[in-house]
């Protein structure tokens, strides 16, 4: 596929999400959990810091930024750190898919930390990185990387909230993990 076409496919992500999708790791994890679900496999991901990420992705949405065909501010959170609001515009592709539409809009609206950790407990469950013989899941190495982020209830939202993304109408199921 063309870097053209990486960045039409990123750009039309922020339609499908309602026209504003707030955040780069929360970019990464939509797309990366609409794939799972049979939504295209337009991206490669690889495990970083923050779960499945896509360099192309990354890449993608930084040119189809740079050509209009998204507005992207940037913005600096409470904490210090820098986050990225992308909005659709007349120019951002549409979608012509409605179940994906549907899929990514509800993955966007799902917390960062909470859409974070699903998306990190899939990515770990697909390429059977956690401990089988000790009988631990990949729900438990999620904790294990990130207890910060797995506490106040969070890694239980995030499980509920993978669950919700299981019962909707996708290509493929979404694994199930246990």
């Amino acid at each position: 596929m063309s870097g053209y076409d990486q960045h039409l496919r990123a750009a039309r992500v922020v339609n499908e999400a309602g026209g504003h999708l707030v955040g780069r790791t929360r970019l990464q994890k939509v797309v990366y959990l609409a794939q799972l679900a049979g939504f295209g496999e337009e991206f490669s991901f690889e495990y970083k810091h923050y779960g499945p990420f896509s360099e192309d992705l990354a890449t993608g949405m930084e040119i189809a930024a740079g050509l209009g065909l998204v507005q992207e501010e940037e913005k600096r959170a409470a904490w210090g750190g820098r986050y990225s609001t992308y909005v659709a515009n007349e120019r951002t592709p549409s979608s012509e898919n409605a179940a994906r539409s549907a899929f990514v809009r509800a993955a966007a609206g799902i917390s960062p930390i909470e859409l974070e950790l699903a998306a990190t407990a899939a990515f770990l469950h697909l390429n059977g990185w956690y401990d089988r013989k000790e009988g631990d899941d990949s729900w438990i190495e999620t904790e294990r990387r990130k207890p910060d982020k797995a506490d106040n209830g969070r890694l239980e939202r995030a499980k509920v909230a993978y669950k919700t993304l299981m019962t909707m109408q996708t290509p493929v199921a979404l694994p199930l993990i246990v």
